[in-house]
């Protein structure tokens, strides 16, 4: 008796033809070779039938080629998209808030252009101990400031102005009268020092920004080193430098002694120098296309750098980022110091720096209209 595979009948004359195909071509039943390609319908013979697979019986249909190229391309595309959005915010997450502005009051109205306080705190909070002699940071407990600057960025096309505010400036302290600068600081934390700086200056101010000694080392390194021309030779053990005159890159604890210094005759009064020639040098290298573009140098400087910074409970990353804009041509920024009447001593507060206030309050005053500084007005270095 003959048996033919489920699906197959038999036809007229002997043995019989496929009628229809209800499954895959069986390899043969009791001994028979099972029909293969050439006994379907339409094979050959100028029929105009495809075969639908390939080669003998039992191969495998032929299989479509993948297209990759179109896949990759998008998940490149995402990649792309998603892992920038990925490290800012959790960058932005990294910034250590402060209420510092937005808890004043009876504060100065609100002016044109955008106006920062910036502020190197000598804090060594996070500093382990072999960090603290490798830096010269000493063993000094609290959290003080050695660097206050304001930074008034216009809104027209004007270039910004960056103003160092000397730490022993002597001015009205809110509650503690008068003293130096940098004792609101140490009485009253960011908050007293941003409310003595608004009622000296009578400028609003927008932003805050405060980075440590840990930080300015860290970021320092981040980017590979800063390019500076020093002055003058400069030896200072209790800074951990001894600098030659001339152009160099200094690594993150070299610069640090570098601002922090005041081994040279006017103390003081050349460690502001420095402090923003060093600040103008590190924007501009931070933003410079060799660090933005390149993801081992970028990438570090916004996570490492986030962590470094305390800043304002209101201010987020893009603040921080338009802030470094503004300063990536620092060539043509106006950089000085507010005009100085002299110096002396006070009792209780020790040698202190007195500002000419006619001076001050004409360079303020322009900043407050957002206009550039008359060089009248502008102490020459």
């Amino acid at each position: 008796m003959d048996r033919w595979p489920e699906g197959w009948t038999r036809g007229p004359g002997q043995g019989g033809v496929p009628q229809e195909r209800t499954q895959a071509l069986p390899r043969g039943d009791y001994g028979r070779p099972g029909p293969g390609p050439r006994d379907y319908p339409g094979y050959g013979g100028g029929s105009g039938g495809e075969l639908p697979w390939e080669g003998t019986r039992g191969d495998r249909y032929r299989r479509k080629p993948r297209r990759w190229g179109g896949k990759i391309a998008v998940l490149l595309l995402v990649l792309i998209v998603l892992i920038p959005v990925a490290v800012y915010f959790y960058a932005d997450s990294k910034l250590r808030r402060e209420p510092v502005l937005s808890a004043l009051t009876d504060r100065p109205e609100e002016t044109p252009g955008t106006d920062w306080l910036i502020v190197g705190s000598d804090s060594r909070a996070g500093l382990s101990k072999a960090e603290r002699r490798e830096f010269k940071t000493g063993n000094a407990g609290g959290r003080r400031t050695d660097t206050m600057m304001l930074l008034h960025i216009p809104e027209t096309d004007d270039p910004p102005t960056l103003i160092s505010l000397p730490r022993d400036s002597y001015v009205p302290i809110p509650g503690h009268g008068r003293n130096k600068l940098n004792a609101a600081f140490a009485f009253g934390g960011p908050k007293l020092l941003a409310q003595t700086v608004e009622n000296v200056t009578d400028i609003r101010i927008d932003h805050y920004a405060e980075i440590g000694l840990g930080g300015f080392v860290g970021i320092t390194d981040a980017i590979g080193g800063v390019d500076v021309c020093v002055k003058e030779d400069i030896e200072d053990p209790k800074a951990g430098i001894d600098l030659k005159e001339g152009c160099q890159t200094l690594e993150g604890v070299e610069a640090l002694g570098y601002v922090r210094t005041r081994a040279t005759p006017l103390a003081d009064l050349d460690r502001v120098k420095r402090q923003r020639q060093f600040f103008g040098a590190l924007m501009k290298k931070a933003m410079s296309p060799g660090v933005l573009i390149n993801p081992f140098r970028s990438i570090p400087l916004v996570t490492r750098g986030a962590d470094l910074f305390i800043v304002d409970e209101e201010d987020h990353l893009y603040n921080l980022m338009g802030f470094g804009w503004a300063l990536k041509d620092m060539d043509e920024a106006v950089t000085t110091t507010v005009p100085i009447a002299g110096t002396g001593s006070v009792p209780g507060a020790g040698s202190v720096v007195r500002w000419d206030r006619e001076k001050a309050i004409g360079m303020f005053d322009a900043l407050r209209e957002d206009k550039p500084v008359p060089k009248s007005l502008i102490p020459k270095d």
